[in-house]
């Protein structure tokens, strides 16, 4: 693989040492699920956590850049160009209820472009990661999107809206992050959502990308509500197609 950049670096840096907490109280929410407080409260503080180690990861490597975050909001720094994007843990709802299948996601957007994106699922040890113009890796792996030409072999990643409005062969994973991961590495043909906020999707998007997919255009990456269109070339106007009333 080629060599990875300062950037990327320390974006894989943060990631790794946020996900030792993340481990730990995963660890931890078999007990919760007995106890009379119940989860919903420790899988807040467990997003807090996560979310403070990355953003002052980040910030210690980069003080200027500007960051989104799920929980923070917009932090605007003297760097406004470049904005780290993160989401601390996307799938808390898998999470919380001790669903192994939830992932760290970082993205740097740049001059309204989304350069390098990481995607980190602690639990089964897989890092998905890209930037611009130098490929998609899967633990350092090059990654590519599906090849397939008919609908009907493909899987598609959704929520439960996407399943319901649609024909295609889907799955409702519960973690948007993934979904999109899974699509540039070829184990989803593909990924649709409506309604979605960018730290869900801005680091799987330059992973689809990268990966030699075809994301429909977000519209220059507006914070929320973002309708995503995501597969690979060979399928996406069939996609589209299917798609079109919903």
């Amino acid at each position: 693989m080629n060599s990875i950049s300062p950037n990327l670096n320390i974006m894989i840096k943060a990631s790794e040492k946020a996900s030792k907490v993340l481990i730990r109280d995963f660890g931890e929410i078999e007990n919760l699920q007995v106890s009379k407080k119940g989860p919903n409260d420790f899988v807040t503080n467990s997003d807090k956590k996560v979310e403070k180690i990355l953003i002052e990861e980040l910030l210690k490597a980069k003080k200027n850049f500007s960051v989104l975050s799920e929980e923070a909001g917009y932090i605007e720094n003297s760097d406004k160009n470049n904005t780290w994007i993160i989401d601390p843990i996307d799938g808390t709802i898998n999470f919380l209820h001790g669903f192994p299948h939830f992932a760290i996601s970082i993205a740097l957007k740049s001059e309204n472009k989304i350069i390098s994106g990481l995607i980190f699922d602690p639990i089964k040890n897989e890092l998905f990661f890209a930037e611009k113009n130098s490929g998609a890796f899967f633990n350092n792996h090059r990654i590519r999107v599906s090849k397939k030409n008919d609908l009907n072999e493909c899987l598609f990643g959704t929520n439960l809206k996407g399943a319901i409005k649609s024909d295609l062969n889907t799955r409702v994973t519960g973690c948007a992050a993934l979904d999109l991961a899974y699509t540039g590495a070829g184990r989803f043909d593909g990924f649709y959502q409506n309604g979605i906020n960018l730290w869900d999707i801005a680091a799987g998007v330059i992973i689809v990308e990268e990966a030699g997919g075809t994301i429909n255009d977000l519209d220059k990456y507006k914070s929320d509500n973002i309708n995503i269109r995501a597969s690979s070339n060979n399928i996406h106007k069939k996609m589209l197609e299917k798609l079109s009333n919903f």
